[in-house]
């Protein structure tokens, strides 16, 4: 007798597979239990399936800009205090707790040449379901991906020195389940620098002579997520209210930045001389105010100050905020930035910043 398979009997077949899968379900028999793990089948066409996944998203959301290793330091910071205790590090094994995860956490050092550059971006990115790797929590800050894929793509020949000198003195001695705990002026100098100065890095900005209130609202802001930044989020949220204003305190006081002192329009050099009329006088064909308005330095506790700041972070935080015309502030600050910066004609970004940052004087200028 030959058995006639319709659409009556298919339909009522996946409903009975359906009820069965429902049942095996309630039941509470299928083991979920991590130390379990998987079978060798089941491991394998799960990483298949994740592979695949990463290579086809990752040509649909590509990156707009190459990964940036310029800023290695703040992705060596964050890797030490968020990461490390999941994936390890060169010289520091990974946490037995965290290894004890279905899957494990991979050694990057041994898997991350296995990946391309937009794979890579586009995993830290987004995350991987079911695997414990989350997506970055500032969806709007690609600059920091950017900087956190390529400070992965380099892990493999990355030496053990090399990456203490990356992480800094304030997160070298600490375990990475001790990282995970407040530490407010070592976890801050790490990036920062002793000094305030930011250890030259491009990516990072200059604290020292910044107001004391200014830094405190800002540390607050990120914490709150009223800023976005996952680097500084990470911090700001596991400090008390003391620890920030002790920190803001300390900061405030190194050296760094002098009173904004603003050079005349007539006294800037002559390339500079267009970027001086934006910072003193705004351009009003252009509904711009000047940079002065504001950052003058008599408001140096709501506004930060620009004297003396690094070139490459003004022109990479005006290009953040003037994005599209749709998106907000990266950083969610304030509804005014993102107006300011897409009035400034895009060929002045690099002359503004660059006129700023001349008015630091050499170390020895009053601070007051």
């Amino acid at each position: 007798m030959t058995l006639r398979i319709t659409w009556k009997r298919a339909l009522l077949t996946l409903f009975a597979l359906a009820v069965f899968g429902m049942a095996v379900a309630w039941s509470g028999a299928i083991n979920i239990a991590a130390s379990s793990g998987h079978w060798p089948v089941t491991a394998w066409f799960l990483h298949w399936t994740m592979r695949n996944s990463a290579r086809t998203w990752s040509t649909v959301q590509a990156p707009d800009e190459p990964l940036d290793d310029g800023g290695l330091v703040s992705a060596a910071g964050h890797f030490a205090r968020s990461c490390a205790a999941c994936h390890g590090a060169p010289g520091a094994a990974p946490s037995p707790v965290m290894q004890g995860a279905t899957p494990e956490a991979p050694d990057l050092a041994a898997t991350a040449a296995e990946w391309s550059d937009a794979e890579l971006f586009w995993i830290v990115r987004h995350g991987v379901k079911y695997t414990g790797m989350p997506a970055w929590p500032a969806q709007d800050r690609d600059d920091e991906v950017r900087r956190m894929a390529a400070f992965v793509r380099r892990l493999p020949g990355m030496s053990t020195d090399e990456y203490r000198g990356l992480v800094g003195a304030g997160l070298v001695a600490a375990t990475p389940l001790q990282v995970a705990g407040p530490m407010p002026v070592e976890t801050c100098i790490g990036c920062h620098g002793a000094d305030g100065r930011g250890r030259g890095q491009d990516d990072i900005p200059v604290l020292g002579g910044q107001h004391p209130a200014y830094l405190a609202a800002t540390l607050r802001d990120y914490a709150s997520g009223e800023r976005e930044s996952a680097i500084m989020a990470n911090v700001a949220v596991a400090l008390t209210r003391a620890d920030i204003d002790r920190l803001a305190s300390h900061f405030a006081a190194l050296p760094g930045l002098p009173r904004a002192q603003p050079m005349r329009r007539a006294d800037a050099p002559e390339e500079l001389a267009d970027a001086a009329r934006i910072a003193t006088e705004g351009l009003p064909e252009n509904d711009l105010p000047a940079c002065t308005s504001c950052h003058d330095g008599r408001k140096r506790d709501r506004y930060p100050v620009l004297s003396g700041q690094r070139a490459p972070y003004i022109a990479a935080r005006l290009r953040a905020w003037r994005g599209e015309e749709t998106v907000v502030d990266a950083r969610k600050s304030s509804d005014t930035m993102p107006t300011i910066a897409r009035r400034i004609p895009e060929d002045m970004i690099e002359p503004l910043a660059r006129y700023w940052a001349a008015q630091s004087p050499e170390a020895g200028q009053d601070r007051r």
